[in-house]
């Protein structure tokens, strides 16, 4: 285990810092903030000053060894439009993202799991097929539409639920979140179903394919031979069956689902990652981008590594050294 973790280590740090240089390379050479953070008539001298200020005066090896050296000390620049470390406004943002973020999957796992079993378990129903069918419309339609069809629907027409914003926060844990009100619940709502609902047919699929696959296997028939019951056959031996595959997926996905909120984020107005970095494109705010970018990328490795050892709690035949069974 130990090797193993210090080698995974060791591999995400390598690829963090390839990372690091490819990102930085390729937003530092794209436009020129001074365009936009300063007055279109200044003077040549007044840009220059701007320039110099900023350390984009200085050729792109020498700006990135300043910021790769900064960053060793947990410092990945200062915001060119806020004047604040871009670690903070990230992290600023961070929570609502993630909470936006757990209450998708969670509305994607808490739904998706029991449909796409019912689906596996009666392909041929019409329940099941219109749950196939369902999930064919969450892959196919854009989420741009859906939430605005979720605003019109919810917020202007029957007047149920805020079309946008986080509302009122509480304190959860010691933590500021929109999940210890009624208010933040009912602005978190929308866009966390408008989120989920990818994610949701993802599950429904990933399920319903894994349990047509498991049903005709040894095992299953072995565990009805000895009479057990269909709701222990099916909670306790084909799901364990299928959970491996699922979490893979899962684990990339809620990945995903932080790093790219963006439209669910904008629709809603939800004050996230997603929307900050929008903002950031838009002012050619460098140092945001990029420490954001950097963050996804980290976000993702953990979640790899998180995703690794939850095999080893559902199935003891993988060892995490690589050894056999």
């Amino acid at each position: 285990m130990v090797f193993f973790l210090a080698r995974r280590l060791l591999q995400s740090l390598s690829v963090l810092l390839v990372l690091s240089a490819l990102i930085f390379t390729g937003i530092y050479m794209i436009g020129n903030p001074v365009d936009i953070l300063i007055n279109p008539e200044a003077t040549p001298a007044d840009r220059a000053a701007a320039m110099t200020a900023l350390g984009l005066d200085r050729p792109l090896p020498e700006q990135y060894l300043s910021f790769l050296g900064r960053a060793l000390q947990g410092d990945l620049g200062h915001s060119f439009v806020f004047n604040e470390p871009a670690i903070r406004l990230i992290i600023d943002r961070f929570g609502a993202t993630l909470e936006l973020a757990i209450v998708a999957m969670g509305i994607a796992v808490l739904f998706g799991i029991p449909l796409g079993l019912y689906a596996g378990l009666k392909p041929a129903s019409i329940a099941g097929r219109s749950i196939e069918t369902g999930s064919i419309l969450g892959f196919s339609l854009p989420s741009f539409w859906q939430g605005m069809m979720l605003v019109l629907i919810f917020s202007v027409t029957l007047g149920w639920l805020p079309s946008g914003g986080r509302g009122e926060t509480g304190s959860l844990l010691g933590i500021e979140t929109s999940l210890a009100t009624l208010d933040g619940w009912r602005h978190l709502l929308l866009p966390a179903v408008n989120l989920a609902l990818y994610k949701l047919a993802l599950v429904i699929r990933l399920v319903s394919s894994g349990t047509r696959e498991a049903m005709p296997l040894d095992f299953v028939g072995f565990a009805r031979a000895k009479g057990l019951s269909p709701a222990r056959v099916v909670c306790v031996h084909i799901l364990k069956y299928i959970l491996i595959p699922i979490i893979t997926v899962l684990g990339l996905e809620f990945g995903g689902v932080i790093a790219f909120a963006v439209v669910t984020e904008t629709i809603f107005g939800w004050p996230g990652m997603g929307k900050l970095i929008i903002d950031s494109i838009n002012q050619l705010d460098r140092p945001v981008i990029v420490a954001y970018l950097l963050v996804v990328a980290l976000l993702f490795m953990t979640i790899n590594l998180v995703t690794d050892i939850a095999y080893t709690m559902l199935d003891p035949r993988l060892r995490l050294g690589g050894g056999k069974a």
